[in-house]
């Protein structure tokens, strides 16, 4: 549990868990994460006859938005399996993923998103330039049912 401090964590010290257990190793690590997001939308609803001339908000339906997490090219085909599985039918393939802060001296988890029903819906690799000197990186898009938060305080 984190302890509550004034001053915001900063964003680069996180894990990835994709559904294996392991936060350690290059297959786990990534340079960025895009933002982790979910909402729910509003039905509007009014009755003809009603006494008050202002609609009704009614909870409607659960929405996760997707989530991009970007890392180096490395010997590893981890990502991209995932991702052939899933278009080649896999339904059991389907993963609970978590993403976790921690705090600057890696001490302490700060908060925990957990994505349920996990599955990769898109793989990027690039671009690739002769005459850049930039990381070649690979990307993964995942989209959720669920968005779940652990250990915020």
């Amino acid at each position: 549990m984190a302890a509550k401090r004034e001053r915001p964590y900063l964003e680069f010290n996180f894990l990835v868990d994709l559904g294996d257990g392991k936060t350690d190793g290059p297959d786990a690590g990534f340079q960025e994460c895009s933002p982790i997001a979910t909402s729910v939308a509003v039905a509007e609803y009014r009755n003809g006859n009603d006494a008050e001339n202002s609609v009704q908000k009614i909870t409607g339906l659960n929405r996760a938005n997707d989530v991009t997490l970007k890392r180096g090219i490395i010997e590893s085909a981890t990502l991209y399996n995932w991702f052939d599985a899933i278009r080649n039918g896999g339904v059991t393939q389907l993963q609970t993923v978590r993403i976790t802060l921690q705090s600057e001296d890696h001490s302490t988890i700060v908060a925990t998103w957990v994505l349920r029903n996990a599955r990769p819906i898109r793989y990027v690799s690039g671009p690739l330039n002769a005459k850049g000197s930039d990381v070649a990186l690979e990307e993964l898009t995942l989209a959720y049912e669920r968005l779940e938060i652990d250990d915020l305080t």
